[in-house]
């Protein structure tokens, strides 16, 4: 069989490249790859969406007022508006809490989302790494954080391990003159958002950031907010520029945490539960060929080992399958590779693919046209008509 070009060279050879991103594999000529790759949900954002942000064209002309955003995304968590910061995407909040908080020894928790390590590096911050072991489930343990550490980055659930750690053991980390940054960017597809440090106010130094690009499919949109004590969010702003989200990304902020809104978005966190363990239990069946789930997975992705990942990936794209590498991520190697849950056909579709790709000679196998960039939204229900629990 022939095998295209991997789009996705080897790491650097002085570290993973922490600028990789799942994007990477569905580029160019992966284009029209089932994907796997990138963790946004499937057939985002729905029409009731859509049709909020188109809306909002006709005010392109003034300038933004997030005033409404920001007070619907306390309302929605219970908080002062203080405590809120509307941002470009989660990405900003960690270049912002990089270069406007003042720390000496940053501590960030891998394997995890790299964004923050390179935010902070960029800085030109030392960053100090935390790794946790697959062997312990890649389950947190505070003891392992320094204690000198005055800024400590955590995922919670952790992209890509898609482990949710407990709230107490997330909020054990706070300390007196340290800034506890939890990055929640999946919590809101964890049923019941379970876990959560997002509306605690009694966590010293307490940071949670939050993400709408995910659920809502709003990756190319940039809209995220962050959680935090009033004095936190002011030194945040500061260091933003003016007007620092678009019109359009206000309103779907505002629109994202309506309740009827939330009410669909609890209801496909369900879905994807269901079809995560569809897939969980598809990749079981091959045990046998040293494939293996770090888990228990909570969030809308699994982290796979199995040994030839880096072949096995090149396979699975000349079968239709884009899948994200693991070894840009601190703390892992080329035997890992992540996958996104997506809906039941798909999940069916790559397992066939996976079978094949195991094999020295894989056949051709069908690759479902349609799953692009992420889990499929099983109930597009416009928030008039919230879908039932």
């Amino acid at each position: 069989m022939s095998i295209p070009p991997d789009p996705c060279p080897p790491p650097y050879a002085d570290g993973p490249d922490l600028r990789h991103h799942g994007d990477a594999e569905v580029r160019d000529d992966g284009a029209e790859l089932v994907d796997l790759a990138v963790n946004v949900r499937a057939d985002t954002p729905p029409s009731w969406l859509r049709e909020r942000l188109a809306a909002s064209l006709a005010g392109l002309a003034a300038y933004p007022d997030g005033r409404a955003a920001r007070a619907a995304v306390a309302e929605r968590h219970g908080l002062p508006v203080e405590r809120v910061l509307l941002t470009a995407g989660a990405a900003e909040a960690f270049v912002l809490l990089a270069r406007a908080l003042k720390v000496r020894h940053p501590v960030v928790v891998h394997p995890q989302f790299t964004e923050p390590e390179a935010a902070l590096r960029d800085a030109g911050h030392s960053v100090g790494r935390v790794l946790l072991r697959a062997a312990d489930g890649f389950r947190l343990d505070p003891a392992a954080v320094p204690e000198d550490a005055d800024l400590v980055v955590v995922g919670n659930p952790t992209n890509p391990t898609s482990v949710l750690h407990p709230a107490d053991t997330v909020a054990a980390l706070a300390r007196p003159g340290r800034t506890l940054v939890v990055d929640e960017a999946f919590m809101d597809a964890v049923p019941g958002e379970r876990e959560s440090l997002a509306e605690r106010t009694d966590v010293p130094g307490l940071v949670v950031l939050r993400s709408l690009t995910k659920t809502w499919g709003l990756a190319g949109l940039r809209v995220g907010y962050v959680l935090a004590a009033p004095e936190t969010v002011a030194e945040l702003a500061r260091a933003q520029p003016l007007w620092p989200v678009s019109t359009p990304a206000l309103v779907a902020a505002e629109a994202c945490v309506s309740p009827r809104a939330l009410a669909e978005a609890a209801h496909a966190a369900h879905h994807t539960a269901a079809d995560r363990e569809r897939l969980v239990a598809g990749l079981a069946a091959f045990a046998d060929a040293g494939v293996s789930v770090a888990g228990p997975a909570e969030g809308p992705f699994v982290l796979v080992r199995l040994p030839g990942a880096h072949e096995v990936r090149r396979r699975l794209r000349a079968l239709g399958y884009a899948v994200r590498r693991g070894d840009t991520f601190p703390g892992l190697g080329e035997e890992w590779l992540r996958l996104a849950v997506r809906d039941r056909a798909t999940v069916d579709g790559f397992l066939t693919a996976l079978g094949a790709a195991l094999h020295t000679a894989p056949a051709a196998a069908p690759a479902p046209r349609g799953a692009r960039q992420g889990t499929a939204l099983h109930a597009t229900t416009d928030p008039a008509t919230p879908a039932a629990e």
